[in-house]
């Protein structure tokens, strides 16, 4: 059962990534944010696919190269958001590319870590919230046309 769940949540995630990716079409640095998101895709869906592949070690090396990068990304833009931020952060674009940095190093640490032992307990029910959140904050966002209303024109043609 925990680990019928577990690849659920993986292709949850990798369709989410992939949802993430395609919608970087109107951004002024589409190809960038298009790459941070088709990476985790492809090594979410692979997990999905093979839970095992966690022990390769090409597989290993891009996962901890990939989170690496979101995190100096992450560590930047919160830089920039605690500089220059209006107010809540996901009205600022990079609040929401901060956002999408976070749910990637947490889905990919998640991963990483289920080489070693099996998820189970306290972090299958992580795995399933981090899962679920993407969708949730995106239903969200979709039905609050007032938080759209002081988003870049290119970020509501989107949806």
């Amino acid at each position: 059962m925990a680990g019928r769940l577990w690849r659920l949540c993986n292709l949850l995630m990798a369709a989410f990534f992939g949802l993430a990716a395609a919608v970087q079409v109107n951004d002024p640095d589409a190809g960038l944010w298009t790459v941070v998101y088709l990476v985790p895709a492809a090594l979410t869906l692979l997990v999905g696919i093979n839970p095992s592949i966690t022990d390769n070690s090409i597989w290993r090396s891009l996962c901890d190269l990939h989170s690496a990068g979101c995190i100096v990304g992450t560590i930047a833009l919160a830089c920039s958001l605690f500089a220059y931020a209006q107010g809540n952060i996901l009205h600022e674009e990079e609040g929401r590319e901060l956002l999408g940095l976070v749910i990637i190093t947490i889905w990919m640490s998640l991963c990483r870590s289920s080489a070693k032992s099996p998820l189970g307990g306290g972090r299958l029910i992580a795995a399933v919230v981090v899962a679920l959140f993407p969708f949730a904050s995106w239903l969200y966002i979709y039905v609050n046309t007032e938080m759209r209303a002081s988003w870049p024109a290119h970020c509501k043609t989107v949806m």
